[in-house]
């Protein structure tokens, strides 16, 4: 019997930790990153530094050990035109603020995927497929797209919306806004009624979906920051706090 609990303990740590049943996190998460043709040279350096920055913040990390498990799995991935569409760091597990440095410098660190249109209906699909291959177990499976314009290729993005909110995925949106003088493309930009109301009513979905807005791409880092926090703490967005 010795013989075989020895041999039991020796397959568990040759095991890889992703194969492993305990491996149990509070949430997984998807950061997906819009690359698209509007997002400039400095404005991705922006959004790349603004994340890592957001996923080191002490209240970030804080949040992400305050739950049962005291830490969640975050896959980061660049979206652009249909089909375009790149896991940049694999699924990884962050549970204090070092795991969340080191995610946080190779991001700083990897090239950008690519530059194109805009499919957020691709991104949302994308992001499906990754929450369904993830080597660890949660309830709490979210989907977090940011993004600087409405859809204008692919599929349907309320399509792709309602089919990840019935496999019971959260979508929720941090929107990035232009300046109308600014925009080479208005309508794409600035939509009729806003870029926040066309992200609400065609993008986020499940219980508790929201938005949060940056103003710009120079305020990204802190809009995440707030995003994450109430993400990961399970806080009701703005839309459900006001009823």
């Amino acid at each position: 019997m010795r013989a075989v609990a020895a041999l039991l303990s020796l397959a568990l740590v040759l095991v890889p930790p992703a194969a492993r049943a305990a491996d149990a996190v509070d949430m997984l998460l998807v950061l997906a990153a819009d690359v698209s043709r509007s997002v400039t040279p400095p404005k991705f350096k922006l959004q790349r530094e603004g994340a890592a920055a957001a996923i080191t913040h002490p209240d970030v990390v804080k949040a992400i050990t305050s739950g049962p498990n005291r830490r969640i799995a975050v896959c980061f991935v660049e979206w652009a035109t249909a089909g375009q569409h790149n896991v940049v760091i694999d699924w990884t597990v962050i549970a204090d603020g070092g795991a969340a440095r080191s995610f946080g410098d190779r991001l700083v660190e990897l090239p950008r995927s690519f530059a194109g249109s805009t499919s957020i209906s691709s991104a949302i699909d994308f992001a499906v497929s990754q929450l369904e291959r993830a080597p660890f177990a949660s309830e709490r499976r979210v989907i977090d797209v940011s993004g600087d314009g409405n859809n204008v290729s692919g599929r349907s993005v309320v399509d792709a919306r309602d089919e990840a909110v019935a496999k019971g995925i959260t979508v929720n949106a941090l929107v990035i806004l232009t300046p109308i003088e600014q925009s080479i493309r208005p309508d794409h930009t600035n939509p009729p009624g806003g870029l926040e109301k066309y992200f609400r009513d065609n993008v986020i979905g499940g219980p508790g979906s929201f938005t949060i807005v940056a103003e710009g791409h120079e305020a990204f880092g802190r809009s995440l920051t707030k995003k994450l926090i109430q993400e990961i703490a399970g806080l009701p967005g703005p839309e459900l706090a006001a009823q």
